[in-house]
């Protein structure tokens, strides 16, 4: 029980939070510990650190680390944030972050709300328009 030596303050004690924890598209036994109607599809790892650090959390992120559970190595899925529940004296940062699983409601809460999120979906209705309008001319020529 080397950790309990350790101060709250030092990053080894802060709570880890991977995207598959948030995940709509991941089963519980694949990583997911939120019910899949609070879950986020495909959140990253930096959409989780924005949202932290605006709720006013420490933050670390950790872009080389990966879910032990994740199969697919693409970049997308790798990296985790490392976020502070509390101070060195024992007391929590944040009074509305009492736990783990309160941040991981929280951030996926607040992802769909996230700028990146709302113009994605937006600018992809467009271009698959655009897209099907090119495709038809040249087709007839």
């Amino acid at each position: 029980m080397a950790f309990m030596s350790k101060s709250y303050a030092d990053k080894d004690r802060f709570i880890c939070l991977y995207p598959a924890y948030i995940n709509s598209k991941k089963t519980v036994a694949e990583g997911r510990r939120i019910p899949i109607e609070k879950a986020v599809e495909n959140p990253t790892v930096s959409e989780i650190h924005d949202v932290c650090v605006v709720a006013g959390l420490n933050v670390v992120t950790e872009k080389n680390k990966m879910y032990p559970r994740e199969l697919n190595r693409d970049g997308q899925f790798t990296g985790r944030v490392r976020i502070q529940l509390r101070k060195e004296d024992g007391s929590f940062c944040l009074e509305q972050f009492l736990s783990r699983k309160a941040v991981m409601l929280y951030v996926a809460e607040m992802i769909p709300k996230l700028k990146t999120r709302t113009q994605k979906s937006g600018g992809a209705e467009q271009n698959a328009q655009q897209e099907g309008g090119k495709k038809g001319k040249k087709k007839k020529k």
